[in-house]
């Protein structure tokens, strides 16, 4: 009787154990490349040697896993010994929807980005792009969620990096815009996010948006009381959908007028260039699209930050912060008075400031990045 017991008690072991297997298979570690897709002319760097999409496992709000997407490019030549180092791409606000997303459609600003892109493929870089979780794969995106996208862009440089054998351990990061701030967002993370396997060295950040959450947390009836441009008319919708994906308790539609839950809605669907052009074409002016000021929530302006505010302490590596003086997509005295915080703080930050807009920024610095990041490998 007793060998019965045994073999019923062996029998359930072994069933447990295969159990605990299919589930562990069911959860992918994150940073695990899922599959590859060949990418679209729209999004494939001219002048890479090799390019493809590739899907992996990271995390989205809540540290709940997801599938996101991320375009890689090759330079041309044989990698150096102990692979081709890594910068991981940043991009500015494309949109929300799937159809936008840059390893899908590329660049929403194709002359710059390209030029831009092309620069660090041709010093010998390998170039990882991630979408940020919901962009390109199913699922809401948490828009500016800066935890988020610094996760998304971790995971995205270890899934490559352990996909492709000719890809280095060693990386930096680099953005604009919306993707200067998950930059920086990434900056303050990536050593922790990284782990020893990944050898972070630093990051490029331009047109980097800070203490917006002093300008959001106003947001209500009525302010601003202006019309804004075509970019600034996009980003708000796209911020408010994002803050309702990162804090769904909110119920932000409940903070809207019908003519706003109008436009977040569309938002979802539109990517930034036609969905800013449309917003103008139709005189939207953006306090029309608040029933009750969102200071109604306890602790907004805490919220914000928590959501998409810069750290202003604890950087491990370089930082560099490039930023236009004519910049108007950001505002600029806020992103100059970040870069005054970081340094009165003792923070490894390095500040530029060019005498362009929000898009000249970002080819403007690399007279200044390109050496600062020879020396972040060297």
């Amino acid at each position: 009787m007793r060998s019965v017991w045994i073999a019923v008690a062996l029998t359930f072991a072994a069933a447990a154990s295969l159990f605990d297997v299919s589930a562990a298979r069911a959860e992918p570690p994150v940073g695990a490349v899922q599959r590859t897709e060949p990418l679209a002319p729209a999004a494939t760097l001219p002048g890479s040697a090799d390019a493809e999409r590739i899907l992996y496992s990271t995390t989205t709000v809540g540290d709940r896993p997801t599938v996101a997407s991320a375009a890689v490019y090759f330079p041309p030549g044989e990698p150096p010994a102990g692979g081709w180092p890594i910068v991981a791409w940043a991009h500015g606000t494309v949109g929300l929807s799937a159809d936008c997303a840059y390893s899908v459609a590329g660049p929403a600003a194709v002359n710059r980005d390209w030029n831009y892109l092309g620069t660090w493929l041709r010093q010998g870089y390998a170039i990882v792009a991630a979408d940020y979780a919901g962009l390109g794969t199913p699922g809401e995106h948490p828009y500016l969620n800066g935890t988020v996208e610094a996760h998304n862009i971790v995971d995205a440089v270890r899934a490559a990096k352990d996909h492709y054998p000719t890809l280095s351990n060693k990386w930096v990061v680099i953005g604009q815009s919306q993707g200067g701030g998950a930059a920086v967002a990434t900056a303050r993370r990536a050593t922790e996010f990284g782990g020893p396997e990944l050898d972070y060295r630093g990051a490029v950040a331009t047109g980097t948006p800070a203490y917006i959450e002093d300008v959001l947390a106003a947001l209500g009836p009525g302010v601003p009381p202006v019309r804004l441009s075509p970019n600034l008319s996009a980003y708000t919708v796209y911020f408010l959908n994002g803050l309702a994906a990162s804090y769904p308790e909110l119920n932000v539609d409940s903070f809207l007028t019908d003519a706003g839950r109008y436009w977040v809605e569309r938002a979802r669907h539109e990517c930034v260039e036609p969905l800013g052009a449309e917003m103008v074409a139709n005189n939207v002016v953006l306090g029309t699209l608040m029933a009750r000021p969102l200071t109604e929530v306890p602790d907004m302006h805490g919220l914000l930050y928590r959501y998409l505010g810069l750290p202003e302490t604890g950087y491990d590596r370089p930082l560099f912060l490039g930023q236009g003086l004519f910049d108007t997509d950001t505002v600029t005295p806020e992103t100059l008075r970040f870069a005054a915080t970081l340094q009165a703080n003792r923070e490894p930050v390095t500040v530029r400031t060019y005498p362009t807009d929000h898009n000249g920024a970002v080819n403007g610095s690399l007279a200044d990045s390109v050496p600062f990041v020879r020396a972040l490998f060297a």
